[in-house]
């Protein structure tokens, strides 16, 4: 990320040193070569010209945006989202609030990578075994899981986790709005007439989503939706999960070969072992770290209705430990009459422990 702000400005503030060889100009070859020594002699001086060029736009000498001390809007501050470029040329958005709360998007999938807030503490995670280079689903982030949650008539998940989103216009510097719309790869999958919208935006003290699904066709179909969130814990020992969870029936997928239906008897969460566990009518989970000194409440106000948790306990491949999935769902599937909308509202709020 960082080299890719910083090769932007090598673009726009170097210029050529060489000269074109005249053959009729006995001079042409010792023009060039003094041409390449003035420039090896100026490099200190390009560079320094390179990053003031980046301040001067609000970037530091890391390729990270500044926000402005005052809360004023400069003109870097008033742009709208950038799109960035990570290592592997996968594209990104990074948005950031006035406080300096920040958040990266891929459009790669619509997967939210990123959420920290001012203090730099980040929420969200994306494992160890990721593949960031599109070969494969993002594994981490706020991935997208639609027109299918898990195993079905389809692929495992659907597909909207690895396609590529659009920007649409309207994205500004703390907000942007990825859309996607079917191709020819989701025709030979699920051919219906749609338009999923995701919206995110960045907040000093939040972060706002929003997933609006269009029946863009004249006759019904149905479909699953979930956030398979991934959230950052400085460990699992020192994690706990509140919420409506007492006296919910959950249905527990490490038992048997078809899981079983069962009722949660604690009032927050602990996990100890492998979890896959459906709750339906949960949708009010909060995580509390007592590693970080703060919770996360995931408030889901519209259309995700229940909550799912993983982990792969024991797998140090995924980085186990470190992560667990608290996943916004909307298990029972929604039958879309056609010109009719579907939206799932989900923010996360962090706050200090108590």
């Amino acid at each position: 990320m960082n080299f890719n702000i910083l090769a932007l400005c090598c673009v726009v503030t170097t210029v050529s040193a060489f000269t074109i060889p005249n053959n009729n100009n006995p001079a042409a070859i010792f023009d060039r070569t003094t041409s390449i020594v003035l420039e090896a002699s100026r490099a200190a001086q390009k560079k320094k010209s390179r990053l003031e060029w980046c301040r001067k736009r609000g970037f530091d000498n890391e390729g990270n945006r500044i926000p402005p001390e005052d809360g004023t809007t400069t003109a870097a501050t008033a742009e709208s989202a950038a799109i960035l470029k990570n290592s592997d040329d996968l594209e990104y958005v990074k948005l950031v609030s006035a406080n300096g709360s920040s958040a990266e998007v891929y459009l790669f999938g619509g997967v939210v990578t990123s959420y920290k807030d001012a203090e730099g503490t980040e929420f969200i995670a994306v494992r160890p075994d990721a593949k960031m280079d599109g070969s494969k689903p993002i594994s981490g982030g706020l991935s997208h899981c639609w027109p299918q949650f898990g195993p079905g008539e389809i692929q495992q998940h659907g597909f909207a986790r690895n396609v590529n989103w659009s920007v649409d216009e309207s994205s500004t510097k703390d907000s942007v709005v990825l859309q996607m719309t079917p191709s020819d790869y989701t025709k030979e999958i699920w051919d219906k007439p749609f338009a999923c919208k995701y919206k995110i935006n960045i907040k000093d003290d939040r972060l706002d989503t929003e997933m609006i699904v269009d029946n863009t066709g004249s006759e019904a179909w149905a479909f699953q939706a979930a956030l398979h969130s991934y959230f950052k814990v400085s460990s699992l020992d020192k994690l706990e999960i509140a919420g409506s969870f007492k006296g919910k029936e959950f249905l527990n997928k490490m038992v048997g070969d078809e899981g079983e239906m069962q009722t949660e008897e604690r009032d927050s969460i602990t996990i100890t072992e492998e979890y896959d566990r459906v709750y339906k009518g949960v949708n009010d989970p909060v995580l509390k770290d007592s590693g970080t000194g703060k919770n996360l409440s995931v408030l889901n106000t519209e259309g995700w209705e229940d909550t799912v948790l993983w982990n792969p306990f024991g797998s140090e491949a995924m980085g186990y430990n470190n992560f667990v999935c608290v996943e916004s769902v909307k298990f029972d599937s929604v039958s879309l009459e056609g010109g009719k909308s579907w939206t799932g509202k989900m923010t996360l709020q962090p706050s200090k422990n108590e």
